[in-house]
C-alpha cells in the first residue's frame, strides 16, 4: 500500500505545471517512482526530449514541491526522458483526438479568432496586437499570438523574446508538434524564431518568400503548433490585401478582423480596402481601432500631428445596415508606448495609466467580456 506521505508527495509534485504545456505533470505523465525514507523524498519524473529548455525550471519546482509536504527535509531527484512511445502518447492527447496536422481553430471551434489587419504599414498594427494580447493575458484569458506578418515580423522583439545578443527562443519539438515560447502569459509563433542571425550585428535574416511558401508557413503555425486551449487567437496580418490575407481567409474564414489605422485619410482610405477583403472571405469585420490619434499635451492643447477623423471614416464606410462597424478607441500619441515597444515591455503593464494603454486596456476588457458562444458548435463528448 502507498503511505500516505508517499501519496502527499505524489500530489504535490503532480500538481507542479509545465512551463510550456502549461498542464500539470500528473496529467501528462511525467511523473514516475516515488519513495519517502525517512524525511527524504526519492522523486522521478520523465521530461519530454532530451534537452528540454525547461528543465532547470520543472526540476527546480519539484524539488520545492516535495519539500513543501510535512516532514520532508530533503529531496533526490531522479530526472529521465520519455520514450517515443510515451511521446506518441502524449502527443495523442494533447491533440484531444484530432488527426495530426488538423487546423483546431476552423468553423466549430470555442476559440474566439481575431485577424487584426491594415491597408498600409507604419499605423502601429504590431504594437496595438502585442499590447492586447498582453492585456488580455492579464485578465486571466487563455491567449495566442500568431506572427502572420512574415516579411515584416516585429512581435518577438515587441515582446521581449530577443535577448541582447539577436537570439530568439525556439519552438520546443515533441515530435511533429511545436510548443510555443511564452511572454508576459501569451504563447506566441513567429517566423522569426527560424531564423539565423546577420553577421554579427545581432539582426535577424530576411524573408523572401513568394505566395505559396508564405501560404504553408501560415498552415504550419495553425496546424504543428500546440496552443493548447485557447479563449482568443490574435493573428498579427501583414499590411495591405495580398498572399497572406488570402490564405487567412480560406484558413479562419470564421475569424474576427479589427482594423487599425491612423486619422489621416491616406491611412485611412486604405485600410478600408483591407476589411472589405475581409468581409469578401466571409469574416466578421467587429471594429476599428485608430492609433496615433490626438495628444493632449501638458499646458492642456492638443495636437493632432496625423489629423483626425480617419477612424470613423473607416467605421463608416465599412458599415452597411445588416453590419454597422464601430470605431472601437481611439489610441492618443504616446511617447511611453512607442518607448516600452523599443524595450521589449509592453505599455500595458509598464504604464498602465499611460492614455494610450487605457485605450488598449478597454478594448481587452470589452473583448474579455464576450464570452466564447457554444450556440452550434460541437462539444465532443457522448453519452457514457
Amino acid at each position: 500500500m502507498t503511505s500516505p506521505r508517499i501519496a502527499a508527495v505524489r500530489r504535490a509534485v503532480g500538481a507542479v505545471v509545465d512551463p510550456e504545456l502549461r498542464l500539470p505533470l500528473a496529467d501528462l505523465d511525467m511523473v514516475r517512482e516515488i519513495d519517502v525514507d525517512g524525511s527524504l523524498a526519492v522523486v522521478g519524473i520523465v521530461l519530454t526530449i532530451v534537452g528540454c529548455p525547461a528543465a532547470e525550471r520543472i526540476s527546480s519546482e519539484v524539488r520545492a514541491a516535495a519539500a513543501s509536504v510535512s516532514g520532508i527535509d530533503e529531496v533526490r531527484l531522479e530526472v529521465g526522458v520519455m520514450t517515443p512511445a510515451e511521446r506518441q502518447v502524449l502527443t495523442e492527447k494533447l491533440r484531444g483526438g484530432r488527426p495530426a496536422r488538423e487546423m483546431p481553430f476552423g468553423p466549430g471551434t470555442l476559440t474566439r479568432v481575431i485577424a487584426v489587419t491594415s491597408g498600409k504599414g507604419g499605423v502601429g498594427k504590431s504594437t496595438v496586437t502585442a499590447n492586447l494580447a498582453v492585456a488580455l493575458a492579464a485578465r486571466g484569458l487563455s491567449v495566442g499570438l500568431v506572427d502572420a506578418d512574415v516579411h515584416g515580423f516585429s512581435i518577438p522583439a515587441l515582446l521581449g523574446l530577443v535577448a541582447p545578443d539577436g537570439t530568439v527562443p525556439q519552438p520546443t519539438r515533441i515530435d511533429d508538434l511545436m510548443l510555443p515560447p511564452v511572454a508576459h502569459g501569451v504563447k506566441v509563433i513567429s517566423i522569426g524564431m527560424f531564423l539565423q542571425r546577420g553577421d554579427g550585428d545581432g539582426t535577424l535574416g530576411a524573408v523572401a518568400w513568394r505566395g505559396p511558401m508564405l501560404h504553408r508557413t501560415v498552415q504550419q503555425f495553425l496546424t504543428d503548433v500546440f496552443f493548447g486551449d485557447l479563449d482568443v487567437l490574435l493573428l498579427d496580418m501583414p499590411p495591405g490585401t495580398g498572399d497572406i490575407a488570402i490564405s487567412v481567409g480560406q484558413l479562419l474564414p470564421n475569424a474576427d478582423v479589427l482594423v487599425i489605422t491612423t486619422p489621416q485619410s491616406s491611412a485611412s482610405d486604405v485600410a478600408i480596402r483591407s476589411g472589405t477583403v475581409a468581409r469578401q472571405t466571409g469574416q466578421r469585420v467587429i471594429g476599428v481601432i485608430e492609433n496615433m490619434a490626438a495628444m493632449l499635451l501638458p499646458d492642456g492643447s492638443v495636437l493632432e500631428l496625423f489629423g483626425s477623423g480617419g477612424g470613423a471614416a473607416v467605421a463608416n464606410s465599412l458599415s452597411n445596415g445588416d453590419s454597422p462597424v464601430e470605431l472601437l478607441g481611439s489610441i492618443p500619441l504616446s511617447t511611453a508606448l512607442r518607448q516600452d515597444a523599443d524595450a521589449g515591455v509592453p505599455a500595458v503593464l509598464q504604464h498602465p495609466d499611460d492614455p494610450a494603454s487605457t485605450v488598449i486596456l478597454e478594448l481587452a476588457a470589452r473583448i474579455a467580456r464576450e464570452p466564447r458562444g457554444l450556440s452550434g458548435k460541437p462539444l465532443n463528448v457522448r453519452p457514457s
